[in-house]
């Protein structure tokens, strides 16, 4: 039987019982022996959480106390160790609710373990226990705290990154930001250099005006470079509708194997009304 099995109330009625009728001469010290062992069922009810981290300290002077020689009895001592290690016990319970998914909880469950399944009343065992059962919270609530920044950190990261992107998009969708994006992508993939941006300026100025959202409705030509249908451009990306960059990554792929260069879809365009 556990030690905190021992304390409980059914089991401590017995004892005093047993206790309220004897006779000897030393009937009173044993009463007062006996009460005291009862107050312990206090720690099987409602437990005093707040007082869990100063319990230890209490409990640690008035051993020293009892050391000393003062009038404080050992059976006060252990009875404040006892309420220290169950309050503590209760705390740790609770820490490990609300850290669960946040930290490793091998040390505070081991802690929680060596205390339910203690057998001994030594005051000294109770205060050990007890000690260990706060570092293992102090250390857990330290970990879910880590957890926690390293989360807000990420979340931090995503919401400025995905910011930029919605910076970086809006200034692609702009026509001025088009034609930006169509000379940086004309020169890095095919080595167009500014007269081949004239052509591509003039090509696609009248074909759309640089409008990601243009829509030729006699024809269903859509977008920047007036693809036919709109849904071709799908292969250069899904945003194709709403992303000014991915149409016109189409429309220079379509341009290169179609002319060769925008010059050359744009003297066809002249001499054809269409490219």
């Amino acid at each position: 039987m556990t030690f905190l099995a021992r304390l409980s109330p059914d089991n401590l009625r017995t004892s005093f019982r047993a206790l309220a009728d004897k006779t000897s001469r030393g009937k009173r010290t044993v009463i007062i022996a006996a009460a005291a062992v009862v107050a312990v069922t206090a720690v099987v009810t409602p437990v005093v959480v707040q007082n869990a981290y100063a319990e230890p300290a209490k409990t640690g002077a008035m051993a020293s106390a009892v050391s000393e020689g003062s009038s404080i009895s050992a059976a006060t001592v252990q009875h404040e160790a006892a309420q220290t290690s169950f309050d503590t016990l209760a705390l740790a319970q609770m820490t490990r609710e609300k850290v669960q998914g946040r930290a490793d909880l091998t040390e505070l469950d081991a802690a929680i373990r060596d205390l339910q399944n203690n057998y001994s009343p030594d005051t000294a065992t109770l205060t050990r226990l007890t000690d260990a059962a706060n570092k293992a919270m102090d250390d857990t609530d330290k970990a879910a705290m880590a957890h926690d920044a390293a989360v807000a950190e990420a979340a931090a990261a995503a919401a400025a990154q995905a910011q930029a992107a919605a910076a970086a998009l809006a200034a692609a969708n702009t026509p001025d930001g088009a034609r930006a994006v169509a000379q940086s992508m004309m020169a890095g993939r095919y080595g167009w250099g500014a007269d081949q941006f004239q052509c591509l300026n003039s090509l696609w100025s009248r074909e759309s005006g640089w409008n990601y959202q243009s829509y030729n409705a006699g024809s269903g030509a859509t977008g920047i470079p007036q693809a036919l249908p709109g849904s071709k451009m799908a292969s250069a990306g899904s945003d194709w509708a709403t992303n000014a960059a991915t149409q016109i990554s189409w429309g220079l792929s379509y341009i290169a194997g179609s002319y060769g260069t925008p010059c050359g879809a744009w003297s066809h365009s002249q001499s054809s009304g269409w490219y």
